[in-house]
């Protein structure tokens, strides 16, 4: 069950200056974001979802409205505040992995603490329990390269948690990975969910946005909807119904 208010976003708007041109991201967003969610965002591209992405975890700022995250307005942050939120309280995946190739999976989870103050015997429990949460401690000391792209992911999402983040922004994580595979990523998702992690999911796969909470919709620099998931199925059953890569 969600608690209270995490994130919040009020009457955001983005706009970019192209030369003479001014082109609108996003259009008065306002929109509250309750610890324990799973929230994924849709639209098309040229929606406005990733503009609204990227501002929340702290990659964009808007031209105006306000941003509270966790009760701060983090609107007008310098950047060396941004950067200290963004390794302390929001957690990254994204479609491309972005493992470093020459370092193994403990290296690359724990990589986020090496810019935190955590000293060198917490910064190995942290991944070695990241990696353990993902169902991937066996493969610490593996390579990328020795990896599918669905192990990959997990290590990604390890990096992601090892700071012990307020929230998770995952963006298109299964844009890269085959139908299975995919099921099994969003599998991690919603245990982590149900521990209480908030996660909000950019996705285009209507088949991937139905295993979050709540789905938001965004056209035109605008939500234009904004409702429950009803019918949520529990990706741990939708594994049981699909072929093993051997099969």
């Amino acid at each position: 069950m969600a608690g209270g208010e995490l994130l919040r976003i009020e009457d955001v708007h983005k706009y970019y200056d192209l030369g003479a041109a001014r082109v609108h991201a996003l259009r008065g967003v306002s929109l509250g974001i309750a610890t324990g969610e799973f929230l994924a965002v849709m639209g098309a591209s040229g929606s406005g979802k990733s503009t609204f992405m990227n501002i929340l975890g702290c990659l964009d700022r808007a031209t105006s409205g306000r941003y509270l995250l966790e009760g701060t307005d983090v609107s007008t942050l310098d950047k060396r505040t941004l950067a200290r939120i963004r390794n302390r309280r929001i957690g990254f995946v994204f479609q491309g992995f972005n493992l470093l190739p020459r370092t193994t999976a403990f290296e690359n989870a724990e990589l986020p603490t090496l810019y935190s103050d955590v000293d060198d015997g917490e910064r190995a429990e942290r991944a070695k329990r990241a990696l353990t949460m993902v169902g991937l401690a066996a493969l610490a000391e593996h390579y990328p390269s020795q990896m599918s792209g669905g192990q990959q992911q997990r290590v990604a999402i390890a990096r992601a948690l090892v700071n012990r983040p307020s929230i998770l922004l995952a963006d298109e994580p299964t844009g890269n990975l085959d139908s299975r595979t995919s099921v099994e990523i969003m599998d991690i998702f919603q245990d982590l969910n149900d521990k209480g992690l908030t996660i909000v999911l950019v996705t285009h796969e209507p088949d991937v946005a139905q295993f979050a909470k709540r789905i938001v919709l965004f056209r035109d620099g605008r939500i234009r909807k904004d409702e429950p998931v009803t019918l949520r199925p529990r990706a741990s059953d939708v594994l049981k119904t699909l072929p093993t890569l051997e099969d």
